[in-house]
């Protein structure tokens, strides 16, 4: 993952105040953790304990001089003192937006992490997302024990429920006084990360103690400062067998053409890795690629050259891909609960142009087009998510307890690393087209770079 994914292609640096992570104040009670999980077995992160923003060797050397005073990120973990007292302190735990696989296994995470290792006793579950936080709407907050969320993590979607849509901040901040919220746990995207933004703000303006700690959540995985996103594993393991499915139907008609949409409304990565992971992929189209259709440089003219070859032809679009094309077509309502812009369906556009394209040659070419999109977002962890699910949730509750707010558990350099949220929602994260993974995609389909 290069620094330039970051910092609009190097034209702002980060700074080392950009990753301060702010401070509800100083940690004096000593942790518990070593005392429910042995002495011995524990390893506490100092507060030097760091992670460089840029750890390259040229760089390195470069700055060897003055190291500390290059921008690095805080190193999650346990630490030996914190902040809130455990026998006290009550918890909130909100899942936002929409699905995705591992949100049961976060929360699971985050209660036995709090009981635990922490012994904290009194966390509540908040129904249905923000909304869930206000009196008004009358969702009672679950209690959640380790009993309650012991299994989970063996369903996909959330115990909690979930919705879209901003709410107000002031309204939210009200309930969490009325309940006696000292830690909010926010699980969920960047609108989610926003919305914990004003949380925070208004929580400064009243002079609140209160933390507010995200575990951000994408399966389009653009979120910064992360190298993967929890169930994007699964997500993307799930669209092998849909793309595996395509190509059956596409071998199964002359001139057979299997398409499938998978979600990315920005960021192509779960398109690039599904294609590489099922290795059945003539053509991928992504958001950060533009897309021509004519020409004999279009798309039109490379899947003929690959059904000269094959036969057949297996297309994955990214749902965001070929937006360009679509202006002409109008939407009910251009933006979602979310304040999200509506996309055009990508799927339906290139099913309705490739038969249309034949019908025009007056040739016969049969498309099967599938949209996995909710099927793929409602399953359960993978095992490898489940661990990762595990660790992002523990770190999260590791900073909460240390006094730590408006910040969320990210993954840099493979290590778990604090990260501010303000930094964190700046912008998207998006497939370089200049880069490695964009290249093992057109290594591996034959595509050309660009269609443009």
């Amino acid at each position: 993952m290069s620094l330039s994914d970051h910092n609009e292609e190097g034209k702002n640096p980060l700074r080392p105040d950009d990753l301060v992570i702010d401070v509800l104040g100083r940690c004096l009670l000593p942790s518990p953790v070593a005392r429910h999980l042995g002495e011995s077995g524990v390893q506490f992160v100092g507060a030097a304990d760091k992670v460089l923003l840029d750890n390259s060797l040229s760089n390195l050397r470069a700055v060897a001089a003055d190291l500390a005073a290059q921008p690095a990120f805080e190193l999650a973990g346990p630490r030996d003192k914190i902040y809130f007292d455990p026998r006290t302190v009550r918890c909130g735990i909100v899942t936002c937006g929409g699905l995705a696989p591992g949100l049961n296994n976060v929360v699971r995470g985050i209660v036995l992490e709090l009981a635990a290792g922490y012994g904290v006793r009194h966390i509540f579950g908040f129904r249905y997302g923000y909304e869930g936080m206000i009196a008004r709407y009358g969702h009672l907050p679950m209690n959640l024990t380790p009993e309650s969320v012991a299994h989970i993590h063996h369903e996909g979607g959330t115990v909690l429920g979930t919705s879209r849509g901003s709410q107000d901040p002031a309204e939210l901040v009200d309930n969490l006084e009325a309940n006696g919220i000292g830690i909010l746990f926010v699980i969920g995207g960047d609108g989610s990360m926003n919305g914990a933004m004003r949380v925070c703000t208004e929580i400064k303006q009243r002079g609140l103690r209160i933390g507010v700690i995200g575990v951000p959540k994408t399966i389009d995985n653009d979120v910064p400062f992360i190298d993967r996103s929890f169930g994007f594993v699964t997500a993307y393991s799930a669209a092998v067998d849909v793309i595996r499915s395509a190509r059956i139907e596409a071998i199964a008609a002359r001139d057979g053409i299997g398409l499938v949409k998978v979600m990315g409304r920005h960021s192509g990565f779960l398109a690039c890795h599904s294609a590489l992971a099922s290795t059945e992929a003539d053509l991928v189209l992504i958001p950060e690629a533009p897309v021509a259709l004519e020409g004999e440089s279009g798309v039109f003219a490379y899947i003929e050259r690959v059904l000269a070859r094959k036969g057949h032809a297996v297309i994955v679009a990214a749902e965001g891909a070929a937006q360009e094309l679509m202006a002409d077509q109008m939407l009910a309502e251009s933006h979602d609960k979310s304040g999200n812009a509506k996309l055009k369906d990508v799927g339906v556009f290139l099913r309705d142009r490739i038969v249309a394209h034949y019908r025009a040659c007056n040739r016969e070419a049969t498309v099967k087009y599938i949209d996995p999109s909710y099927a793929i977002r409602s399953i359960p962890a993978c095992p490898s998510d489940s661990v990762y699910c595990w660790n992002m949730a523990r770190n999260a509750v590791h900073a909460a307890m240390a006094g730590n707010t408006a910040m969320l558990i990210g993954r840099w350099h493979g290590r778990f690393v604090h990260v501010p949220m303000a930094l964190a929602v700046r912008q998207s994260r998006k497939v370089d087209t200049d880069g490695d993974l964009w290249m093992s995609v057109i290594e591996a389909t034959g595509q050309p770079r660009a269609f443009a």
